[in-house]
């Protein structure tokens, strides 16, 4: 039997097997990511460079940004190379380094996300102290905490998994490397060491879920008290697009993870997947800047700005 000192490369997951419908995931696939690129990039821009966004909620929204572009960049890329060249490929330390960075990014931003509720949670049931409790060392520090959790739970999960002797062949049914799947071709007797990490995982995910559901407990309770109509507008308007993308993020993984075996099928999981790995990380911008009145003033001046740099660029060259 095979072991995990034989298998030198992971077949990933094929979306389709002829060509023509390979190179139409292709485009979706990339316009997906560019999407991405852009809604994330414009953030990192308009918070970094506009003076005016630099709130505690914006940093911790610029972090989002970045760990958003790194968690679909960890997934899309390799998926499109192998539509593109018709492969399924991906090397042993290839998917090691997949696993590792979707683990670390996604368990950070969810980390973040439950950060983020606790500064909605301050901003509207502790107005006074909000610029003790959120103030720029407490973001920076809590922002850390939530990088070098997500960290520790990669490194701890990657090396659990990669550890497990493999005896049931090389074929990842997910187009990345997915700990689940990869769980599926370890002995038998062997994956119960990565049952206790995954225990864990679980256990710390249900107690954020807790926080954020306590958090938003507190603040509508809080808002619903206030006397002003137009005060209650204003608070729920400031917490909607957080609670969208927590709703979006929560629920996705969840019916990834917690879906009965019964509905589970091979041409079902790799769409789940997407749903969880690839959607927010597209919809976030669009979801927070919908939202902020500032961030989308912000983001609707380096469009102008770009597109009228754009047009001059073009038209100098054709003049030469």
């Amino acid at each position: 039997m095979a072991n995990s000192s034989s298998v030198s490369e992971f077949l990933l997951l094929a979306f389709a097997d002829t060509r023509e419908l390979q190179l139409l995931h292709f485009g979706l696939f990339l316009g997906i990511y560019l999407a991405a690129l852009l809604g994330n990039g414009l953030i990192l821009t308009a918070v970094a460079c506009d003076h005016h966004l630099h709130t505690p909620m914006d940093f911790f929204l610029l972090n989002l940004a970045l760990l958003d572009l790194g968690c679909i960049s960890t997934t899309l890329p390799k998926a499109m190379a192998n539509a593109l060249w018709d492969t399924r490929a991906i090397s042993y330390k290839g998917c090691a380094a997949q696993v590792f960075l979707f683990v670390f990014l996604m368990s950070a931003e969810y980390s973040l996300l439950t950060i983020m509720s606790y500064d909605r949670y301050v901003a509207i049931c502790k107005p006074l102290h909000y610029g003790s409790l959120v103030g720029s060392r407490a973001c920076a520090q809590m922002a850390a905490a939530a990088w070098g959790s997500g960290f520790l739970n990669a490194v701890l999960h990657t090396a659990t998994t990669f550890s497990l002797p493999l005896c049931q062949g090389n074929a990842v049914d997910q187009f990345f490397c997915e700990i689940p799947q990869i769980l599926k071709l370890s002995c038998s007797d062997a994956y119960l060491r990565e049952v206790g990490a995954l225990v864990c995982s679980v256990s710390l995910f249900f107690g954020c879920f807790v926080f954020i559901v306590l958090s938003y407990v507190l603040i509508f309770r809080a808002v619903l008290r206030m006397p002003s109509e137009q005060g209650r507008h204003k608070a729920f308007s400031t917490c909607l697009p957080h609670l969208a993308v927590v709703s979006l993020f929560v629920s996705t993984v969840m019916f990834a993870y917690l879906k009965p075996r019964s509905i589970s099928s091979p041409s079902l999981d790799p769409l789940v997947a997407v749903l969880y790995s690839v959607v927010p990380p597209a919809l976030n911008p669009l979801i927070y800047s919908m939202r902020n009145k500032e961030l989308k003033d912000v983001l609707w001046k380096l469009m102008t700005r770009c597109f009228s740099e754009a047009i001059h660029f073009h038209s100098t060259s054709a003049d030469d």
